[in-house]
């Protein structure tokens, strides 16, 4: 489960906005945190040689400002049940993107979904048992979505993070 922060204090930013500068202690913080969110403030503040009331005062700076927006397990999917993985490219009807991108919100089994720019609208991140439940997925679901034009889908055979993740 994630512990997301409320819109309402400030958590939430748009698109492109950007909270203050990040220093070197907030850089340190986030590696710290990206490594393991359930670490202790008193663990992080002597990581970090801070205080451990300057550490508990960024991290909730940070939380604030939504440069952190939640604290989450990471699960590996296949072992999670999800062995099936695809992206899949949407092209949309232009004035439908608000509409589509709340009812893509609501199917399950979609992990991510990004607006883009370029030659598709919208890309989404299936991850599903099976292929007859991705097809579902596809097929009976997003397709039947009012504002969907199309859809193309790419099967994932494998995937890994990259090595260059700033915070990793």
């Amino acid at each position: 489960m994630s512990q997301e922060t409320n819109p309402e204090l400030g958590g939430a930013r748009g698109a492109g906005r950007s909270a203050g500068p990040l220093d070197e202690v907030d850089r340190r913080i986030l590696d710290e945190l990206v490594r393991d969110g359930r670490i202790s403030i008193r663990t992080l503040a002597e990581r970090v040689h801070v205080s451990r009331t300057n550490a508990y005062a960024r991290v909730e700076r940070l939380l604030r400002d939504g440069v952190i927006t939640g604290f989450r397990a990471r699960v590996a999917p296949e072992p999670a049940g999800l062995g099936t993985s695809a992206y899949i490219a949407l092209t949309i009807q232009q004035n439908t993107w608000r509409e589509v991108s709340a009812e893509l919100a609501r199917v399950r089994y979609i992990e991510h979904a990004a607006l883009l720019g370029g030659e598709h609208d919208v890309l989404a991140l299936v991850r599903a048992p099976d292929n007859a439940t991705l097809r579902d997925v596809v097929l009976g679901r997003v397709q039947s979505i009012s504002g969907v034009l199309s859809t193309r889908t790419w099967l994932v055979f494998e995937e890994f993070d990259g090595a260059q993740s700033p915070w990793e």
